[in-house]
């Protein structure tokens, strides 16, 4: 059983900088995907960034290119994404996901079978 579990959500001014990271559990050594998503009141869930946990390769949202920076530590299991520059439209509560064997695109949520419960990041104008 897969588990995932986030931290380092929290408020900042904008401007500011925050470090999430997302601690995964229970899956079998592979190329999965794991990608950040976020989802703002009345809003849909986006995609904000995804790693291949083996290639490393990467890919984000338009809307964070440059600001947000995803990683990981394979030997922790661990995924990171450090925002910086943050904007108001940035608040949200934040989602880490594993894409389990990295099977279609990066942004689509529904490729993702697991699930973190979440972490809040609020910034303020």
């Amino acid at each position: 059983q897969v588990q995932l579990v986030e931290s380092g959500g929290g408020s900042v001014q904008a401007g500011g900088s925050l470090r999430l990271s997302c601690a995964a559990s229970g899956y079998t050594y592979s190329n999965n995907l794991m990608g950040w998503f976020r989802q703002a009141p009345g809003k849909e869930r986006e995609g904000v960034a995804a790693i291949y946990t083996v290639s490393g390769i990467t890919y984000y949202a338009d809307s964070v290119k440059g600001r947000f920076t995803i990683s990981r530590d394979n030997a922790k299991n661990t995924v990171y994404l450090q925002m910086n520059s943050l904007k108001p439209e940035d608040t949200a509560m934040y989602y880490c996901a594993a894409n389990v064997g990295g099977y279609g695109s990066w942004y689509l949520s529904p490729n993702y079978g697991y699930w973190g419960q979440g972490t809040q990041v609020t910034v303020s104008s």
